[in-house]
């Protein structure tokens, strides 16, 4: 890597210390192991970005865009939904969640079933699973493979990690959820 590409990196990194710093406090939680998806992302983001715009009608980069763009469809409707549901002001609420190294939006004391998330339990994951395979395709080798599949393999344990928490704070009615859902691909995945 050029130097102001490690420059980068170093500052990408350290913003990504600062956000996740509650989660790396707390090894074995979701957020731990977000934090090292997102390293590896950033590393493929970072080594790939000289390909950005190369061969723009190549069948890679015609993959790569389609993946980028459609990174974006699961990210906005979960969020809305966790935004507009996931916390609802009612009576019956569960207590909030106290887990300081949650994110305000991961603090829902709702369980949401519907629209994005009456497919796939994990939106955002499939969102960086989309982003990070979309980041790949810009350039085909096999170090970009191996960053790729380390933020995908990540990405799997953070989700799995929080699916236990989850099960955790929502009892019987998470464990019912997941199995009429999928983890990231509807009706595959």
């Amino acid at each position: 890597m050029q130097p102001i590409a490690w420059l980068i990196f170093v500052l990408a990194s350290a913003v990504l210390v600062l956000i996740s710093r509650k989660s790396l406090s707390r090894p074995g939680s979701h957020g731990f192991y977000r934090f090292f998806a997102w390293e590896f992302m950033l590393i493929l983001f970072i080594r790939n970005a000289p390909a950005w715009f190369a061969n723009p009608v190549s069948w890679y980069q015609v993959i790569s865009w389609l993946l980028l763009f459609i990174s974006c469809v699961p990210v906005i409707l979960g969020t809305l939904l966790l935004k507009n549901i996931g916390q609802p002001q009612s009576v019956k609420k569960p207590a909030p969640r106290q887990d300081e190294a949650l994110y305000a939006f991961e603090k829902t004391t709702s369980l949401i079933t519907t629209g994005i998330f009456q497919y796939i339990r994990h939106p955002m994951y499939s969102s960086l699973l989309l982003l990070t395979w979309g980041f790949f395709f810009k350039r085909l080798d096999w170090v970009g493979f191996g960053l790729a599949t380390a933020a995908s393999l990540f990405l799997l344990v953070t989700a799995w990690r929080e699916e236990q928490e989850n099960i955790r704070y929502f009892g019987p009615a998470y464990q019912e959820y997941m199995r009429h859902t999928r983890r990231f691909i509807p009706f595959l995945f």
